[in-house]
């Protein structure tokens, strides 16, 4: 295994027991009135919850998927989708724990490196990426321009999609091991996250 995966995965494994985990930092509409399109870049990086998960999910994609960006776009397009309906007031139960879930289940998922048939990958995580574009889209309410800072969200996840494939094709061949340790690193995450909500 190469320094650069391995300082990837320790990253990833020092912070699965901080407790700021949590990239959403309140719903007030006037925090957010001059969001601009780095703010936007840098918000999905603010926290490790949504960071684990959209490097998880290319990481995966890396691992298992015939077609490499099948998972990552229906995330991309999904988060999106959820943001907008966040921006629109919409509400669902449970976004925090679906949130730990995604991570949770998307680390399982690259320890095992579990292969689904591509359509049900991609459904599985845009339910994820719904409720991941939620919290954004709730914390982009109030701001003065959106499509800004929605782009900037955007960009951010279409990179740390293709970190996430560009780690998982180094590891591919080179460590099983390694794959396991950063997928089991990013289900320990969304475990403590859960225990948290309890």
């Amino acid at each position: 295994m190469t320094s650069k995966p391995l300082s990837t995965i320790i990253f990833i494994a020092a912070f699965a027991l901080s407790t700021g985990a949590r990239a959403h930092i309140g719903t007030h509409s006037d925090a957010h009135a001059d969001l601009s399109f780095l703010s936007g870049l840098l918000h999905p990086l603010s926290g490790l919850d949504h960071l684990a998960a959209m490097l998880a999910v290319g990481l995966w994609s890396a691992l298992t998927a015939r077609r490499l960006w099948t998972a990552p776009l229906a995330f991309a397009a999904l988060l999106l989708a959820g943001a907008l309906l966040g921006l629109a007031g919409m509400t669902l139960p449970a976004v925090e724990p679906m949130i730990a879930a995604s991570l949770l289940v998307l680390g399982l998922m690259v320890a095992l490196r579990a292969h689904l048939h591509e359509a049900l990958a991609a459904g599985l995580v845009g339910v994820f990426a719904i409720f991941h574009g939620l919290a954004h889209g709730t914390e982009l309410t109030g701001a003065a321009q959106i499509s800004a800072p929605l782009l900037g969200m955007l960009s951010s996840t279409v990179v740390l999609h293709g970190a996430g494939l560009a780690l998982g094709l180094a590891l591919r061949e080179r460590s099983v091991w390694g794959t396991r340790l950063a997928g089991a690193s990013v289900g320990l995450l969304g475990s403590f996250l859960l225990l948290q909500m309890v």
